[in-house]
């Protein structure tokens, strides 16, 4: 039983008579008292037995399959009356609040056998599964003094993939590499690893490009002696890309207003895109001392929609990556050399040990690039030296930019490569070294 405001404006009213009475003597006023308090107590309960069960309502949802964060989506609640009375009173729904869900909150006046659709308006701030489990119904007798209430099971929920707002570094990356693919009618020079095409020579053409055999069967032209013939090349396509996104307890730190893992899944996705238009093979592992999230042997026009539908329910685990077993779960998604990426942080020499321990089983096989996120707000700390407070965070935080040179050194003579940037510009980064790295030919 649930009581409505118009129960404590029934007793104020009451009140009058009692103080009016009151001037006839103490038994008037008791007695008037006694008597308005019972008025009410009949009325509420006559109001509660008159109102419409609300266990008899069905609950039914239909939902999208999947949303990206940060974009509105339509959730609608059906609720059917399959009695005769009608029910009239309140509906809430109890969404998560990171699933944004506004309005909550309905008047419901339903009559018997009829059925209301009721719609949310949900804007998810997390990602993952933002769930929906009860919806409450509070059913009102005539009176609108009180009535019954009951929280009624109506699962639901959506998923909420990563937003994918680095695609937008996609179009200017995609004309660079069709560059590299000699798709325009630009000339870049410079080898690739796999052969294209026997031409004729021109001057600028590299002389170790002459294929010999090839000239030797075309005749000379008269008048213009013999023609050489060179080989043309190209970046191999169908190579190997892993990804490795460090899920342990730095990926949980909000840098610009975003979880590190965040940003390791921008730069993830917008590299897998790239490979996937150069006809390269990406696998995803996420890890911190167990597998997070997999997705191998995808094919490239599905690649992206299993990484963002894997990608969607990891969260940061608050434990120490264990980086001893990546070398072992890199061996198990691919037995040939590969592009390995490490998107971790290289913050702290105590975190960063494990890896640069690890590194060498990794850089013996593989070409491997660490992507680490910087923080802006701790450069823009080394420029303030206002007072004694400033100084020392100054100082602070130029000891943290020295120990990430120190550690990104000590990676690169392990024969790892680093790319450092701040979130919004590490995907593009991470893109663009993966095109240098096609240009030299070392993919």
């Amino acid at each position: 039983m649930v009581i409505t405001g118009r129960v404590p404006l029934l007793l104020l009213i009451g009140a009058v008579p009692v103080v009016v009475l009151g001037s006839f003597g103490a038994g008037w006023a008791v007695g008037t008292l006694v008597g308005w308090l019972a008025l009410v107590v009949l009325l509420v309960v006559l109001d509660t037995a008159l109102a419409t069960s609300p266990r008899r309502v069905r609950l039914d949802r239909e939902l999208p399959g999947a949303v990206r964060l940060g974009e509105p989506t339509e959730a609608t609640l059906l609720v059917t009356n399959p009695g005769t009375r009608a029910i009239r009173g309140l509906l809430r729904d109890a969404w998560q609040p990171s699933a944004g869900a506004t309005p909550t909150r309905w008047a419901l006046d339903l009559p018997g056998g009829e059925r209301r659709a009721f719609r949310a308006t949900l804007v998810p701030v997390r990602r993952g599964e933002r769930r929906a489990e009860q919806v409450t119904v509070r059913s009102l007798g005539p009176l609108r003094v009180a009535g019954r209430q009951a929280t009624l099971k109506a699962p639901g929920a959506v998923r909420v993939l990563p937003p994918f707002r680095s695609r937008r570094h996609l179009p200017s990356r995609l004309a660079r590499l069709r560059e590299l693919d000699g798709r325009t009618l630009l000339q870049v020079r410079g080898q690739g690893t796999e052969f294209d095409s026997i031409r004729d020579y021109v001057r600028g053409d590299d002389v170790r490009s002459i294929d010999w055999r090839a000239t030797a069967r075309n005749p000379a032209l008269p008048g213009a002696g013999q023609r050489l013939m060179v080989r043309t090349w190209r970046p191999e396509r169908d190579r190997r890309v892993v990804v490795v996104v460090d899920s342990g307890r730095t990926s949980a730190a909000r840098i610009d207003d975003e979880p590190r893992l965040d940003t390791a899944f921008e730069s993830t996705l917008l590299l897998t895109a790239l490979a996937a238009r150069a006809g390269d093979r990406t696998d995803l592992l996420v890890w911190d001392r167990r597998v997070r999230a997999r997705v191998h042997a995808a094919a490239p026009s599905d690649v992206l929609h299993r990484m963002v539908d894997a990608m969607a329910p990891v969260e940061p685990e608050l434990l120490e990556t264990d980086w001893s077993g990546v070398p072992a779960q890199v061996r198990a998604l691919t037995s040939q050399r590969a592009l390995v990426v490490l998107i971790t942080s290289l913050e702290g020499s105590g975190t960063a040990r494990a890896l640069l321990t690890m590194l060498p089983q990794l850089t013996s096989r593989h070409l491997v690039v660490i992507a680490s996120v910087t923080d802006p707000a701790v450069v823009a700390m080394t420029e303030e030296r206002g007072n004694l407070d400033e100084t020392y965070l100054a100082a602070a935080a130029e000891r943290t930019l020295l120990d990430t040179d120190r550690i990104a050194a000590a990676a690169q003579r392990l024969g790892a490569q680093v790319v450092t940037a701040p979130p919004a510009d590490l995907p593009p980064a991470l893109a663009d070294r993966y095109l240098a790295l096609k240009a030299a030919g070392r993919l």
